[in-house]
């Protein structure tokens, strides 16, 4: 009996043993290896990926930026596109249960990340460790245009991108700078004479072909392919910014020059109404923005804008211009509804549509509604006295964010034509200052051009 119950023991414990045996065989492989991604063999790293160039080089990239606490977020536009179709199976992923790569292993020569500058403690820390971890990185700096209208600081620099190569992959870092207005900002990448041009194909960059501006995003961090990394909470918005974030600056230098040759208005009156047009166009464009509705400086405000970095003071209203596709029926009652009561209304919503709404202190908010032609655009004008309907004839233009009274504002990016259209040739005239009957002949002469100019009286 004795001899039994050992040999039954003794089974007892074979069999435990095995199964235990087969439990850790199991746990290995489908909780360790997924973890830590050391379980898996070389075939099986190349089927699901995690041993591509593309992987392996944002993967050092995450442990450099997340060692050194460098403020980076995702913003590739391929990656986030691909996360964005999967967006609530990527969000409630946990670390560690990825079992195959389907975003960083794409095939791709870059992978771009934004840095958030102002946030940034330790660059020259930062740059030496990359290279010492087996980056190659390039450094593309250039002035600040913040500084532009100040003279002692002017030739100022700051970084702009970051190019840092692994092997035959490369991540671009698009430095984003904080704005006026509460918008982030980058420029251009534009190499130096020094620098080798064949370091990267530069020209397949998603980013730094001309400056950008974007709305300050808020960052969700997520796990992808297995690595944590901080993309914008609403990658849809982020997405649709990109092909529309293309920024032009204010004309500062020339700017300084008219004022040079123009006295600027200092007076209590000037500095009154620039205040009011100010506070205008910042509650016009938060009603716009609620509504949806595109927008940009048009007429004496663009004017404004691009001759003096400022607004006009004896121009008495804030011009607004508006593609007539993006109307909306409510647009009238939104402006009533924040103490702006219409005051005129020219033309149909088919022909020549044109508001006027009443600000405050006897200033006006007028917007001008822009159809579109094969060739041209136009918009249409009524004097409020006579009836006289006018169409003024514009070159096509499409639309850039400019910075302007602290706000990051629209303007046509083909803004001389586009001033030019509505003012002629004379421009860095100030009509202010000269004989009115002078001015008169000006706009007269350019009247008469006829180029892209034309008036009709309509019934």
């Amino acid at each position: 009996m004795s001899r039994i119950n050992k040999n039954v023991i003794l089974a007892l414990l074979t069999l435990t043993s095995s199964a235990f045996l087969l439990f850790q065989l199991y746990y290995y492989k489908h909780y360790l290896s997924a973890k830590n991604g050391a379980g898996l063999s070389k075939s099986k790293g190349s089927q699901n990926g995690f041993d591509s160039t593309q992987w392996r080089a944002v993967k050092k990239f995450i442990m450099l930026t997340s060692n050194q606490n460098v403020p980076v977020f995702l913003i590739d536009p391929l990656i986030l596109e691909l996360i964005n179709k999967d967006f609530e199976q990527v969000k409630n992923t946990s670390h560690g249960s990825t079992s195959e790569c389907k975003f960083f292993c794409v095939p791709r020569d870059f992978t771009a990340f934004a840095l958030w500058y102002h946030l940034w403690k330790n660059e020259e820390g930062w740059f030496r460790i990359a290279e010492n971890m087996g980056f190659q990185c390039l450094k593309i700096e250039s002035k600040d245009p913040r500084l532009d209208g100040i003279d002692s600081l002017s030739g100022t620099e700051i970084p702009l991108h970051y190019i840092c190569r692994l092997a035959n992959h490369a991540i671009h870092l698009v430095v984003f700078h904080e704005r006026n207005g509460n918008y982030l900002w980058h420029g251009h990448l534009r190499l130096k004479g020094h620098m080798d041009r064949r370091f990267v194909p530069f020209r397949k960059l998603q980013f730094g072909r001309y400056p950008g501006a974007f709305d300050r995003p808020e960052l969700q961090q997520i796990t992808v392919d297995g690595l944590e990394v901080f993309i914008p909470k609403d990658p849809v918005h982020f997405l649709e910014e990109i092909p529309h974030s293309r920024f032009i600056e204010c004309r500062y230098k020339e700017a300084r020059a008219f004022f040079q040759q123009y006295l600027d208005d200092n007076t209590v009156e000037a500095m009154t109404f620039r205040k009011n047009a100010k506070e205008l166009l910042q509650l016009a464009a938060k009603t716009l923005k609620k509504l949806g509705v595109r927008f940009w400086l048009s007429s004496g405000t663009c004017l404004g804008w691009y001759r003096q970095c400022n607004i006009i003071p004896y121009s008495k209203d804030v011009d607004l211009g508006i593609f007539i596709q993006d109307y909306k029926s409510d647009i009238i009652s939104a402006f009533q509804d924040v103490g702006l009561p219409l005051k005129h209304k020219f033309g149909k919503v088919e022909d020549s549509l044109e508001l006027s709404f009443q600000g405050k202190d006897d200033i006006k908010l007028d917007i001008f509604f822009f159809y579109e032609e094969t060739d041209h655009m136009w918009n249409g004008g009524t004097q409020a006295k006579t009836g006289k309907k006018f169409k003024y004839l514009f070159p096509k233009f499409t639309l850039c964010w400019t910075e302007f009274v602290d706000m990051k504002i629209h303007v046509p990016c083909e803004t001389v034509e586009y001033i030019e259209a509505n003012y002629g040739p004379y421009i860095w005239i100030q009509c202010r200052i000269i004989p009115e009957i002078q001015c008169w002949l000006l706009l007269k002469c350019r009247m008469s051009d006829g180029r892209l100019w034309q008036s009709s009286k309509k019934g």
